[in-house]
């Protein structure tokens, strides 16, 4: 968990006094937490939300933790995509999670950052991959490299207080394409849901004995590739049935899902679509600001 901040660094960071920094505190703009001698402390979370909100940009975020900003002032999407390539090509995870923070603290939302930045990169890069202009391991830390990006996303979002709604999910037997469902975790814990991403090729009855256990109010599936269109069809009738038994809400989503889905489930073509499909339980989850305080 990234070390909470004085007053003092948060001004730095924001380019403002500390006068100000402790007045937006006491005025509950920013929400501090205080230390045994009842000094005030604020997470960095809590800095870039306002950072965020207020329209303050980080200047140093280096002072709260985060990587120094690649560039001043706001960054198009074409332009960031360009740069995203640039240190995926590089193999440059410095330069990626400073880019990516550097989004998000300038407004941008962990989702947008992952469907117009981070997934249209990698999908270039996969392409270059297959026409051989790109080696396998170039590929594969570039992996890696998005998957750091997303867990500094992350730990940007506010903390969720237990009584979020908990939803759970991952990708099924066979499907090593492990970036899709960590960007579906992410952009759920953005939305207000307690996202538990258990990870790549689960055997559709791991993933209902999961249900059973964790009673989720959700139940998300990325399907990129790995069983046969039977097979998989088979699978996610598993994974629905669990769903009902629980009384859990199911979302499919990805390149390779079948044409029909089971009854019940909600098919989303892109991570934004998640705010539709899950709008009725994340609405009653309260959203908890922080006050002690990722294969496409």
């Amino acid at each position: 968990m990234p070390t909470p901040v004085s007053p003092k660094q948060a001004a730095l960071a924001l380019g403002v006094s500390e006068a100000s920094v402790k007045r937006w505190c006491d005025k509950g703009l920013l929400v501090p937490m205080r230390t045994a001698g009842g000094h005030r402390r604020i997470a960095p979370a809590e800095v870039v939300r306002f950072a965020r909100e207020s329209g303050n940009p980080l200047v140093r975020p280096e002072l709260v933790g985060l990587p120094s900003a690649t560039t001043a002032g706001p960054v198009a999407t074409e332009r960031a995509l360009e740069e995203a390539l640039e240190a995926l090509k590089d193999g440059d995870e410095e330069r990626l999670v400073a880019l990516v923070t550097h989004l998000f603290g300038a407004g941008r939302s962990a989702t947008d950052i992952c469907e117009r930045v981070l997934a249209p990169a990698l999908h270039e890069l996969g392409s270059r991959w297959q026409h051989g202009d790109v080696e396998i391991y170039e590929e594969r830390r570039a992996c890696e490299i998005v998957q750091a990006a997303l867990h500094e996303l992350g730990r940007l979002l506010p903390a969720l207080p237990r009584t979020a709604p908990r939803a759970l999910g991952g990708t099924l037997e066979g499907d090593p394409y492990t970036l899709s469902s960590s960007m579906c975790a992410l952009a759920l814990r953005e939305l207000g849901w307690r996202a538990e991403n258990l990870g790549a090729g689960l055997p559709a009855e791991q993933l209902a004995r999961a249900a059973a256990r964790r009673k989720p109010e959700l139940i998300w599936v990325s399907v990129s590739g790995g069983l046969d269109s039977p097979e998989l069809s088979r699978a996610l009738r598993t994974v629905a049935e669990a769903a009902r038994r629980c009384g859990a809400g199911l979302v499919l989503g990805g390149r390779a899902l079948p044409a029909v889905a089971p009854a019940g489930a909600r098919r989303c073509e892109r991570l934004g679509d998640l705010a539709l499909a899950t709008r009725p339980a994340a609405r009653r989850a309260p959203r908890g600001r922080v006050a002690g305080s990722r294969r496409a």
